[in-house]
């Protein structure tokens, strides 16, 4: 009774000295925008489109195979797989955290048989019951890494709509690539078909004796450069189908079936409404939701530090149904146990537990370092994909004027040169200023298609924070 009287009163020591030190501080709360943001977007604001329509964007890309391509990438992405995998762990790991505020119970069995001294009787024991223990969350410690938990797993879920945004824009800007190089390659063959014609008439030319030898071989030579560079051309775009290849993971075949339709037809894209300040970007990206969880989950691990280097106290007990047999005489009759009640009073540990929270409170402050670089660094690419809108929009009448105006010159140089008003150079440089200005036409024309595609990602690609928690259960059962 006394080691009993002595227990209670140590425990209730305990008690008192842990309830009297001052509690663990609280953890900062979760830092807002930093103060470089700007209050409203300095770039000029695309006009149309809305940003509603953002989740069902590319079915408005103009490219009848473009979603296709996006759900076959989506469904062979390692990323994609990784970010699945990355929740599966973090929702295990959010269930291990919750279960150390509950009481741990185990069931027990056991039997024995043997002789423990010489001339007595054989005995034999067996029971079966339930074993129990609990540690006592008195500073929030275990809550406080449960809170850790559930912020990494909505992190890891945010991050898995991250991935999808990416891999969708990484096939558009794949698939414009590959359509502006078949524009391409199809003006290469143009240019390539006309130099062809003009060599053949030069030749006939100087071999009548109405044209220098020079010319014909300037005109062959003209000829022979364009052939070779619509083949590079031509080399160029079946490399970016083999990347389409490896992306989708389809059959190469198939895939240039699909492609044929809409063949070096650079397209368009529907507007998208930059409604929404640059503080709203916290609550439209899903990489900055994870920079948010993570700075949460870091809080969490600090005050779980900090609750170690308090007292620990932990209760256990046991209930079993028991029987004995010795010398052919049973008993039978139920068992219980409760303590031993644990007190543990960190006393010396060479500074551990307080190297411990200082480590926490230096992770802490670097998640929230990490998490005002993102929100400069997601309002930054929103600015930029502004500017090259804008650019490219400024630009489009002057490089439509530039094509139409050396078309013009060809065709007029085209027909002096036939009258013997105009020397073969002077045909050549006409037609280089009309190939030059048409392939600025067209690579304008993906510029732009490419800086809506970065707008888009930029936006947090339809994502909301409401996501983070509507989605959670389905993403376990994605393909």
């Amino acid at each position: 009774m006394s080691s009993l009287r002595w227990l209670c009163t140590a425990a209730a020591a305990a008690w008192v000295a842990g309830c009297a030190s001052a509690p663990p501080a609280p953890p900062p709360a979760l830092p807002h925008a930093p103060a470089a943001v700007a209050s409203a977007w300095q770039a000029p604001l695309p006009h149309g489109g809305s940003s509603s329509e953002l989740p069902r964007w590319w079915s408005q890309f103009n490219d009848p195979i473009l979603p296709a391509l996006i759900t076959a990438a989506q469904h062979a992405s390692p990323t994609l797989a990784s970010a699945r995998a990355r929740i599966e762990s973090a929702r295990a790991a959010r269930v291990a955290a919750s279960a150390g505020l509950l009481p741990q119970v185990d069931a027990v069995a056991s039997a024995s048989s043997g002789r423990l001294l010489p001339g007595q009787p054989s005995v034999s024991r067996a029971s079966l019951g339930l074993q129990a223990g609990w540690e006592l969350d008195l500073f929030g410690g275990v809550a406080a890494g449960r809170d850790a938990a559930q912020a990494r797993l909505a992190g890891a879920q945010a991050l898995w709509h991250e991935a999808r945004v990416s891999v969708a824009a990484e096939v558009a800007s794949a698939l414009l690539a590959l359509r502006a190089c078949e524009a391409q390659a199809a003006q290469s063959r143009v240019d390539s078909s006309s130099r062809d014609e003009t060599a053949r008439l030069t030749d006939l030319s100087a071999r009548a004796g109405f044209t220098a030898p020079a010319d014909a071989a300037l005109a062959r030579a003209g000829a022979a450069q364009s052939r070779s560079l619509a083949t590079q051309q031509q080399a160029q775009c079946d490399t970016l189908v083999k990347s389409l290849v490896e992306v989708t993971d389809m059959p190469e075949g198939a895939l240039r079936q699909r492609l044929a339709v809409g063949t070096a037809q650079l397209p368009q894209p529907a507007p998208i409404a930059v409604s929404t300040l640059p503080a709203a970007l916290l609550s439209q990206r899903p990489d900055l939701a994870d920079a948010a969880r993570a700075v949460e989950a870091a809080a969490g691990d600090q005050a779980q530090s900090q609750a170690h280097e308090r007292p620990r106290v932990s209760l256990s007990g046991a209930f079993a149904a028991a029987g004995v047999r010795s010398a052919g005489i049973t008993s039978q009759g139920t068992t219980w146990a409760f303590g031993p009640l644990l007190v543990s009073l960190p006393l010396f540990d060479g500074g551990a537990r307080r190297a411990a929270t200082a480590a926490a409170k230096a992770s802490y402050d670097e998640a929230v370092a990490a998490y005002q670089g993102q929100v400069r660094r997601a309002v930054r690419e929103v600015e930029t994909a502004l500017v090259a809108l804008d650019a490219s929009a400024q630009r489009q009448a002057d490089a439509e004027s530039a094509a139409r105006d050396f078309e013009a010159s060809l065709r007029a140089t085209q027909a002096r040169q036939k009258s013997g008003l105009a020397s073969l150079l002077d045909l050549e440089v006409a037609r280089r200023n009309a190939v030059q200005a048409q392939s600025a036409l067209i690579e304008l024309q993906r510029e732009r298609a490419a800086a809506w595609i970065a707008l888009y990602r930029a936006l947090g690609g339809g994502w909301s924070a409401a996501d983070a928690t509507e989605l959670l259960p389905a993403v376990a059962a994605q393909p």
